[in-house]
């Protein structure tokens, strides 16, 4: 496994050299008097990161045997959402967090409003690109990447999990209510990242609904390592402050089942998320990474 791990790493931080690459050249650049607004974005968009998101589109194309570029692009996009995500969640209106991937959040190293602008400005970005026919000269797919990602990260997406998670600040959610916020909330995205893939290959229906099974697994699988690193992990790995979950009194996996019982839940999602991949002969990495999460320190 370890040498799985090495080469899984390697392939992601290949993969994030060439995402970060292409998101320092589409953000925009000015010398006009609002050019801090793009420093504001490409501050949080081009921190260090994972790039997990970012992992999936790319891999889940590369079993269609999708042009690299192309999906590169669509990774990009995906991950300026994403930044925006973090952008607003730390705000304080939301998490009230001081520190993202390791620095200060937007809001602290600009402003609340430039932050929120910030945002803002990176959702239409994202759109953008994914719209663009130099990205993908097939408008029928372009269509379908936009339709899919609005409903991803909308209200009946991310941004509906975001609400359940305010709610949680004020009572507790029920396991139901719970693990349908995390769905929607951090699901959703890994959902389209993986279907993302499946749309710039022409997946047929089994293969669209086994990389749809495997996103949601790996999406519940993520989120209760999520929670577990917020309990033990560590700060300066994980890039962002920990026992935030317990001192908010938030709803999760742990606070109502235990720890040995979320570690079991996590291992049961990835086996589910590994199994889902059957249908395809080339799908190892996939395979390692969701094992990777039962094991992640960041």
């Amino acid at each position: 496994m370890k040498n799985k791990v090495l080469n899984l790493k390697a392939e992601i931080d290949k993969v994030a050299i060439a995402v970060e690459r292409e998101m320092a050249k589409l953000i925009p650049s000015s010398t006009s008097e609002e050019s801090f607004l793009f420093e504001s974005m490409r501050y949080s968009s081009l921190a260090k990161a994972k790039r997990i998101r970012a992992f999936l589109v790319v891999e889940t194309a590369l079993l269609f045997d999708v042009a690299m570029s192309q999906a590169i692009k669509v990774a990009c996009a995906l991950e300026f959402i994403h930044a925006y995500s973090l952008i607003h969640d730390d705000l304080p209106a939301m998490d009230d967090a001081d520190t993202r991937r390791g620095q200060a959040s937007n809001h602290i190293k600009f402003d609340e409003a430039t932050a929120i602008l910030a945002g803002d400005a990176l959702i239409p970005l994202a759109f953008q690109i994914i719209s663009d026919p130099e990205t993908i000269p097939d408008a029928e797919m372009r269509c379908e990447l936009v339709q899919e990602l609005s409903k991803a990260i909308g209200g009946e997406g991310m941004v509906a999990g975001q609400v359940l998670d305010l709610m949680s600040d004020k009572r507790p959610l029920s396991y139901r209510t719970m693990t349908r916020m995390q769905e929607l909330k951090t699901g959703k995205m890994f959902m389209f990242a993986c279907m993302a893939g499946a749309i710039l290959g022409r997946a047929d229906l089994k293969k669209r609904k086994a990389l749809y099974e495997f996103a949601k697994s790996f999406g519940s699988a993520f989120q209760i390592t999520d929670d577990i690193l917020d309990e033990v992990g560590d700060e300066k790995l994980v890039g962002k402050p920990l026992r935030s979950d317990q001192a908010n009194k938030k709803t999760t996996f742990i606070s109502l089942f235990g720890m040995n019982q979320a570690r079991a839940e996590a291992e049961n999602c990835v086996n589910s998320a590994c199994s889902a991949l059957s249908p395809f002969k080339n799908a190892v990495t996939l395979q390692t990474l969701a094992q990777f999460l039962l094991i992640r320190t960041y």
